[in-house]
């Protein structure tokens, strides 16, 4: 889900800063991609506002603390931060894509943040060479798309959905589960994981409709609660999760609801209702966020008044990859693609190293499950591999 960062130096600037520290300028759009560095930016792709705000908003404060320690340490060579919110939305990806590729000071995105989104813009930033790193899109067809600008900092669905489906059969020992999907691209590939784990105890599955669009559940409530299923695994986005389950308690279905990555917020809980939420399980090809190495935790709360979320530390260290490589004076979008490809280092979530399709080296993946318990989420147990 770290580098220690260094002062940038680069091009002719490294004289004048030797001699007498002068300060260089931000310069023009050229100078700064491909001079010192300088005035050059990267930014954050995700949602800010909207149903699916929450997670979106804990990375973005986690690249926002990344890129404020930059600062401090290269006061005279600052980089700055842009912040495209797409709402989680598809349909506006391309347009955000297109804003970004079209700033020539831009050199690198930690983003886009989901799944379907990263689909729809990923064709763009491949074709203008526009490097993305995505600190929780875990949909594993991304990685097959022929990109050469995708990386991904997280383990993908093909570790989560089987980790998911491995707690419902071996931990929860429930024989009869209900599969429920938001028909995203994200939220009906994990679900398809879990299905094909947990194999004839699946014994009904429903879709419904995701990014807001959808807020009455009675039909598929009545199908679980004929059902009378052990467990309910949903996919999708922490608002229809909680709405699903708060549901589903108001209709007198007590079998524990299991949830993915993209639920794995407080959001989640204030949506269902802290009672209704009680017990839930919610995966994630991460590492507890509160548990991140070094002082993160303790700067990231000094920053923005609450404790890192979900993919605050996978941002973080998706977004000190890209300000490294500025360090490294790698200031063309080229330059700064290639340091990523072939990039190997310790952050304070993981270790990353990128391989073939731009996924983060299996070795490195790890799957939690999270329990809500007293109205919070905490960490319950890092599911072990098959």
């Amino acid at each position: 889900m770290r580098q220690k960062l260094a002062r940038v130096i680069g091009g002719v600037a490294m004289l004048a800063l030797v001699a007498g520290g002068t300060a260089c300028s931000s310069g023009s759009d050229d100078e700064a991609s491909g001079g010192d560095g300088c005035g050059s930016k990267i930014a954050f792709f995700g949602a800010l506002t909207g149903s699916s705000a929450a997670l979106g908003i804990n990375e973005k404060n986690g690249v926002k603390l990344a890129v404020e320690k930059y600062n401090k340490e290269n006061a005279d060579c600052k980089v700055e931060l842009a912040e495209l919110d797409s709402q989680g939305s598809p349909d506006q990806a391309p347009g955000l894509a297109q804003k970004a590729i079209d700033d020539a000071k831009l050199l690198g995105i930690v983003g886009p943040a989901y799944s379907g989104e990263s689909e729809a813009a990923g064709p763009l930033f491949n074709e203008a060479g526009l490097v993305t790193i995505t600190p929780s899109a875990t949909r594993p067809s991304l990685a097959q798309q022929g990109w050469k600008t995708f990386f991904r900092a997280v383990g993908n669905d093909l570790s989560q959905g089987p980790a998911a489906g491995t707690y419902i059969k071996n931990v929860m020992k429930a024989d009869k589960v209900y599969v429920i999907d938001d028909q995203s691209a994200y939220g009906a590939g994990l679900a398809d994981e879990v299905k094909k784990v947990l194999g004839s105890a699946v014994v009904g599955s429903d879709k419904v409709q995701g990014e807001g669009k959808q807020t009455e559940f009675s039909g598929v409530v009545t199908k679980v609660k004929a059902a009378g299923v052990k467990a309910v695994f949903f996919g999708g986005y922490y608002q229809e999760a909680g709405l699903i389950r708060k549901q589903l308690t108001a209709a007198g279905v007590t079998a524990p609801m299991v949830v993915g990555d993209g639920s794995n917020d407080p959001a989640y809980i204030t949506t269902a209702g802290a009672a209704a939420a009680e017990g839930t399980i919610l995966t994630c090809p991460c590492a507890p966020a509160a548990e991140a190495r070094g002082t993160f935790v303790e700067e990231f709360k000094a920053l923005n008044g609450a404790d890192p979320g979900t993919y605050s530390d996978t941002a973080y260290d998706a977004a000190n990859i890209l300000l490294a490589g500025i360090k490294a004076k790698k200031t063309t979008r080229a330059d700064l693609l290639e340091f990523v490809k072939n990039y190997s280092g310790e952050g304070v979530a993981s270790s990353y190293k990128f391989v073939e399709g731009g996924e983060l080296d299996p070795a490195q993946v790890k799957v939690w499950a999270f329990k809500v318990q007293g109205g919070k989420v905490v960490p319950d147990q890092e599911i072990p591999k098959a």
